[in-house]
């Protein structure tokens, strides 16, 4: 490339269309760079093409702030909300996806989940954005529910089915465990040791094994056994298509599950009562949203920081998240590097 030491502005390179700046390699290298490590580690990457490891994570970078910059964000009716760990020490992140029939995409990935962290985000994306939105699915972290409920008035705010059942889960173990020491206190032994997962499976993902020891004990009138049957009941909530009979269902469940005297079962229903409105919005909404692409999604996620075996540096983890699930555009060309 030609060079010109110009008296007013310095030395000046030659503009090329394939190559900008300071990098030692061509665009066309770097997308070819940064394709492969959507696909492999960016270590693997480097080993693979013969090339440093910065290449590839500058490379990644380069076509990650080309597709940010260029990205379509109108039309966005449904997302999800919710937190995924990504350091040992409480260390979370937020993640916002697109979940409606049009697209399943990564929208940010924000530090934190305090409630100063989402609202940043909603109020980078506007009120014109955030007026558009008609449904959102998160969990029961009072933070979201808060920015939700004052920055999305409009939207249907969907509560986590995954969350829901993973917490009625927790109550009906910690029934099986406080059962099992009380049996151990007293010099008994319990049938119940052992016995965690044919109280938590569903019925038709049981071992054989499993399987036949959760017929020996439905036979006792164990706590466990009240609590588990609380469990199977509750499943049929899902079931309705009616808000008011959903409703009808959830107000006679909870009656007789606080009349069982079962601690931890008691303590779930009063989190259904405190969300009971954000609960019904699931049958409003026709059950056509649910957090199960949410749940798919933050897989991804975990399974792109465990194929890096982690990252030292937040922002080139959110560089991967946005690489890997954001869908983003990608410069065109007109020919492949091979």
């Amino acid at each position: 490339m030609r060079r010109v030491n110009c008296p007013q502005c310095g030395v000046k390179v030659e503009q090329v269309p394939w190559a900008e700046g300071n990098h030692s390699c061509c665009k066309v290298y770097r997308h070819f760079l940064a394709s492969w490590a959507r696909k492999l580690s960016w270590k693997e990457t480097a080993e693979c093409f013969n090339t440093s490891w910065d290449n590839v994570c500058r490379s990644v970078e380069w076509v990650v702030a080309y597709g940010l910059k260029r990205r379509d964000l109108g039309g966005v009716e449904a997302i999800g909300v919710d937190e995924v760990a990504y350091k040992k020490g409480h260390h979370y992140m937020t993640l916002v996806y697109q979940i409606d029939n049009k697209r399943k995409r990564l929208l940010a990935v924000i530090k934190n989940r305090k409630t100063e962290s989402l609202e940043g985000f909603f109020k980078e994306m506007g009120t014109t954005w955030c007026s558009n939105i008609k449904v959102v699915c998160s969990d029961m972290w009072k933070p979201y529910l808060n920015v939700i409920a004052d920055l999305l008035p409009a939207a249907l705010n969907i509560l986590d089915r995954f969350h829901i059942v993973k917490k009625l889960n927790e109550a009906v173990n910690k029934v099986r465990v406080e059962e099992v020491k009380n049996y151990k206190a007293k010099g008994y032994e319990s049938l119940l040791t052992g016995s965690k997962f044919c109280f938590l499976k569903r019925p038709e993902n049981l071992t054989v094994k499993q399987s036949e020891k959760l017929e020996d004990l439905l036979q006792y009138d164990y706590k466990s056994v009240r609590a588990y049957c609380h469990k199977e009941a509750f499943d049929a909530f899902w079931k309705y298509n009616s808000p008011h009979w959903a409703k009808w269902f959830l107000k006679k469940w909870c009656t007789r599950v606080m009349r069982s005297k079962l601690e931890p079962m008691k303590k779930f229903v009063k989190t259904l009562r405190n969300h009971e409105d954000l609960l019904m919005n699931y049958f409003k909404a026709n059950k056509q949203y649910s957090s199960g692409v949410v749940e798919g999604l933050n897989l991804r996620v975990n399974l792109t920081m465990r194929k890096a075996y982690g990252y030292r540096s937040f922002d080139l983890m959110q560089v991967s998240l946005y690489h890997t699930l954001g869908d983003l555009p990608e410069p065109e060309f007109t020919h492949k590097f091979c």
